[in-house]
């Protein structure tokens, strides 16, 4: 699914945003381009917002326009649903003519609709979301929807390359992630694994009677994990985080943001620190202004507060390759202090 281009190529940002912090060149941004959303999920509450916002089709060509992103940045669409956003077609046509490096992200409750725009706008790829069985999907999510998930996969395979991602949360088990993985290999299609994380954007409460309860021992993770590249060390090393055991630089807040509908941009997924709104500043000055810089140097080191997929996954490969070609001194030097107990004392 992913290329050791991909990776290079972020690599390659990565080192001169470090270097260059007023010069930052962007590897991923991830839009939520719209609040509208037809799942109930138990583990977000992004449907329940009012009143509705979205980021409008004009606002999204400055985006892809402005100097900060290459023909390399992927961009990302989702929501929400994205396809419920009002100018969800002509995104996709617009990003198809003038940035054909973008994903789709998609529940798949609209299966038919997702299916014609993706064989018509042709997304770099599209992800689908699965979190279990039939019964476990509809107890999570509100909509029963897991079939049509599985109409997606079949109908896209050989069309557009599809990832399908399983969250592990309060309401699901590693029963589910066997089953969605069996999907997968049986298809033949990427999975990317996730873990719970409370967010404020989403409306997930820190203070939840679920926001704690994630708890497994590496030896509980199904072996079938293994078959998909870079989910188990994410999973493994969750474990020495929940413990204490672990801490990481946030490199990726340096190259990878993400942008709500209302034109705010965090610092990350996780804390709702804002770096500035696009209809203040544009996007170069945001990233590049001197309270970003400075933001980014304070939390890059000092942060360690959360696992979510988007920004970890990324510093562990980042770690692992790099550990492979030289010294640990070195890789600190580079990339910034960091430990971790796996894979000695992972217990």
């Amino acid at each position: 699914m992913y290329k050791l281009n991909d990776y290079l190529s972020r690599g390659f940002k990565l080192i001169n945003n470090n270097f260059f912090p007023k010069h930052k060149k962007l590897s991923t941004i991830m839009l939520y381009a719209t609040d509208r959303c037809n799942s109930q999920c138990k583990h977000c509450y992004i449907w329940k917002k009012t009143p509705k916002q979205h980021l409008p089709l004009e606002k999204i060509k400055e985006i892809i326009n402005s100097p900060v992103v290459s023909k390399n940045t992927v961009i990302g669409l989702e929501g929400g649903e994205f396809i419920l956003h009002p100018e969800a077609e002509a995104i996709l046509d617009f990003l198809m003519k003038n940035h054909p490096k973008y994903d789709l992200l998609s529940n798949c409750v609209l299966p038919e609709k997702l299916i014609d725009y993706a064989k018509k706008y042709k997304p770099y790829r599209v992800y689908v979301s699965l979190d279990g069985t039939p019964e476990t999907y509809l107890k999570m999510r509100g909509v029963d929807a897991h079939d049509k998930v599985i109409q997606v996969i079949k109908e896209l395979k050989g069309i557009v390359p599809v990832s399908v991602m399983f969250t592990l949360t309060p309401y699901n088990d590693f029963e589910d992630l066997k089953h969605v993985a069996k999907i997968c290999k049986e298809h033949n299609c990427d999975m990317r694994v996730g873990i719970f994380n409370t967010m404020e954007y989403f409306d997930t409460k820190d203070d939840s009677p679920e926001s704690n309860s994630l708890d497994f021992k590496p030896e509980d993770i199904p072996e079938i994990v293994k078959d998909f590249e870079e989910n188990y060390d994410f999973m493994v090393l969750y474990t020495q985080y929940k413990r204490g055991n672990l801490k990481l630089s946030c490199n990726s807040i340096r190259d990878s943001i993400v942008i709500y509908p209302n034109g705010d941009i965090p610092i990350c997924q996780n804390k709702e620190i804002i770096l500035g709104n696009l209809y203040n500043e544009n996007l170069k000055q945001i990233i590049n202004k001197s309270s970003t810089i400075k933001l980014h140097k304070e939390h890059k080191n000092n942060c360690n507060q959360c696992w979510i997929n988007f920004h970890r996954k990324y510093d562990i490969i980042l770690y692992r390759n790099f550990e492979k070609v030289m010294p640990k001194f070195l890789v600190k030097k580079l990339l910034g202090d960091y430990y971790w107990n796996y894979p000695k004392n992972i217990n």
